[in-house]
């Protein structure tokens, strides 16, 4: 299953998220071409494969939850709690904000984070990393460890090195080599 699973988020990534043009990067970088991956992570079959595909790269580890930075990580940690929970192996999820907000809890990690066991990030296109690298230091900050990251797409642009010297595995389930050559 996972063989032809990945084949078909291969597909749906490809028609629904990789698009052409000019386009300046979070990075601050250009390019002629986009990953859109929220059009994928939100794409009904897409979500569910995302899901199932992460949650083989974290089988082994002994997670207290899954989590990773808004906006590209919320899609996905949704998906994720609900494929664990059909898998029997029920994985609370979380999301690192940009900033705490200026009301209610004023929390900057929302939903199910502990630093009980080992927490996993992840997120849904890793270019330098910047983005994850903030949530891993918010939840190193909380004391969580993190022994795993896993992206759906790395642009191949510097994030598995960072993750590498921040003493992170880095997992990406395509890279961006392979969804432009087809």
């Amino acid at each position: 299953m996972t063989g032809e699973a990945r084949d078909r988020l291969k597909t749906i990534l490809i028609r629904e998220s990789l698009l052409r043009g000019d386009f300046v990067l979070a990075s601050g970088k250009r390019s002629s071409f986009y990953l859109d991956v929220r059009r994928t992570s939100m794409h009904p079959e897409g979500a569910a494969l995302c899901a199932q595909l992460i949650l083989d790269e974290l089988e082994g580890l002994d997670l207290a939850a899954v989590g990773g930075p808004v906006l590209g990580a919320a899609p996905l940690v949704g998906a994720i709690a609900a494929e664990s929970h059909r898998r029997g192996t029920p994985l609370p999820t979380f999301l690192i904000r940009k900033e705490a907000k200026g009301h209610g809890t004023a929390k900057l990690i929302e939903g199910h984070f502990t630093t009980e066991k080992p927490v996993a990030l992840v997120e849904d296109v890793v270019t330098t990393g910047g983005s994850v690298l903030r949530a891993l230091a918010v939840a190193r900050g909380e004391g969580a460890k993190v022994p795993r990251m896993v992206c759906v797409v790395d642009r191949e642009q510097g994030g598995e090195a960072a993750f590498a010297d921040q003493q992170v595995e880095f997992r990406a389930l395509f890279t961006v080599s392979e969804l432009l050559d087809g």
